[in-house]
């Protein structure tokens, strides 16, 4: 096979442009590398040598295999040795200024025929091409840290970008082993921009006080199957990392309030509370291992009152059938006994405004959350409003903890901590397809491959329904009037006619 390009540049020998220059080698171009550092190229290579003697000893490549690849990667001292390069990475720091200097300066050194490229992960591609005298050559190469592991690759236009480059980009990330995703220039491409919903609103939510960083992770793992919460997963990014991006993507999209920061990382920032790297983040981590408090057992009571279930209820069936299941005596009445439970299980509103609504006794008042099927949970969610009383609260935790599946008890809050994270994973995906930033396709693939979700956001919104999704984000509207929550057209469209998210317009 002959690779695209036989020889490139990788400008930047740190932890980003070392795996950019081992996948390179690897799917069989020359490779230069270059820092402006001095020795930084040279450790680099050597760093990369000692990977792939590492391959070696545990018999992943053979011994000529990991000699060509040692000799086909070389540390150079000066941009005059790009100058044959039919490909240049730029993966220095990120920084608009620095970035464009450095390639008004490459501009001038390599042939008209080489292809430029900016691994930036927030910047506009099209401000760093600004200036230069053959823009429709550069384009965004955003690959994810480790490079080797991460398989996806986004494939960023400029505004000038030809199409034939972008193409020929996708061809040779499939070459390096890679899953190509095309996006045209937004803040934050595909993975930052779609990324915004899951630990932004999560963000908001421990910011209301509702829950704690702990069980708002415990949820989202065991009722929606996120391999990490959204908490852990900002601890091991490092909010050096992290904040700066929700910054730069709230500010590039002018203020818009669905990509609002947060000030509990600003603090936490200012305070170099960083995650992992710093040992204490979100948790604490001692010799790398976090640190996490155990938790509460479900109260022990004696008797379970009978249990009403709202007729408004979401999923009411399965929630009778899950009520009787667990052994509780179901409220029939039209309206609930006084000694019973009462049940609510909104879309999107809080236990108190339902309780309000339907004339309900707050005090023996609780909300569950029934947007997933309870037979697809690991966990399952009780709200309960300012007025329930506690011997309620007690009740109904015991109740639905008596098989033996966990239980969480959090403040009211309108959508409860997973309709609202995947409402806003949803909307924004949504609103991305709106707005054209990439095809539904390589959204779903460059968030799976990216982000590590258990499902692409529109499959997510499949799954747990349209019209639930609309349903929800209307109801969060209501409750915070709120722009956030305002459901994209693109949502509402599909949503009103039926159609899978997945669908893509002829």
């Amino acid at each position: 096979m002959t690779v695209n390009y036989p020889r490139i540049g990788v400008i930047g020998a740190g932890a980003m442009g070392r795996g950019i220059a081992q996948i390179a080698v690897q799917a069989g171009s020359e490779v230069l590398l270059l820092d402006s550092f001095a020795d930084a190229a040279e450790r680099g290579r050597e760093a990369l040598a000692a990977q792939w003697n590492k391959l070696h000893e545990k018999g992943k490549i053979d011994a000529p295999t990991r000699d060509a690849y040692v000799a086909r990667v070389k540390a150079v001292d000066g941009m005059q040795a790009l100058a044959g390069c039919d490909l240049v990475v730029e993966a220095v720091v990120e920084n608009l200024e620095v970035k464009r200097t450095l390639f008004r300066e490459l501009e001038d050194v390599v042939a008209p025929t080489a292809t430029l490229v900016t691994n930036t992960s927030s910047l506009s591609v099209t401000a760093i091409a600004a200036g230069l005298q053959h823009p429709a050559r550069f384009a965004g190469f955003h690959f994810f840290n480790p490079v080797p592991l991460m398989k996806v690759v986004e494939v960023v236009a400029g505004f000038k970008t030809s199409p034939e480059v972008c193409q020929k980009l996708a061809g040779y990330a499939t070459q390096m082993g890679h899953s190509a995703v095309q996006a045209q220039d937004t803040p934050g491409f595909i993975v930052n921009h779609a990324g915004r919903g899951y630990g932004t609103e999560a963000l908001r939510i421990v910011g209301e006080g509702v829950a704690d960083f702990a069980t708002i992770d415990r949820i989202l793992k065991d009722q929606a199957g996120f391999r990490l919460g959204p908490f852990e997963l900002l601890d091991l990014t490092a909010l050096d990392v992290s904040h700066p991006v929700m910054e730069s993507i709230y500010h590039q999209y002018f203020e818009e309030p669905r990509f609002r920061p947060s000030v509990i990382t600003a603090q936490r920032l200012a305070a170099g509370a960083l995650g992992r790297k710093t040992g204490e983040g979100f948790y604490r981590y001692d010799n790398g291992v976090m640190q996490q408090t155990p938790e509460a057992p479900a109260p022990v009571i004696e008797g379970t009152p009978a249990v009403w279930v709202s007729p408004r209820a979401a999923r009411r069936a399965e929630l009778l059938r899950l009520v009787n299941t667990l052994g509780a005596q179901i409220d029939s009445g039209s309206a609930p006994a006084p000694q019973s439970i009462i049940l609510v299980a909104p879309l999107g509103f809080d236990v108190t405004t339902v309780a309000a609504v339907e004339r309900l006794d707050a005090t023996r008042t609780v909300g569950i959350d029934m947007l997933i099927d309870d037979a697809a949970t690991k966990r399952r969610v009780l709200a309960t409003n300012p007025a329930t009383r506690r011997d309620v609260r007690d009740a109904a935790h015991a109740l639905f903890a008596r098989d033996g599946k966990a239980v969480s008890v959090i403040r009211d809050s309108g959508g409860f901590v997973t309709q609202r994270v995947i409402g806003a994973i949803v909307n924004i995906a949504a609103d991305m397809c709106q707005q054209r930033v990439c095809t539904p396709a390589d959204l779903e693939t460059a968030v799976q491959l990216g982000l590590g979700y258990p499902r692409g956001p529109l499959a997510m919104g499949n799954l747990y329904g349209p019209t639930n999704m609309l349903e929800v984000l209307f109801n969060l509207q209501t409750v915070y009037g709120d722009p956030r929550y305002r459901p994209s057209p693109w949502l509402r469209r599909r949503g009103a006619l039926g159609l899978s998210l997945l669908h893509e317009e002829e």
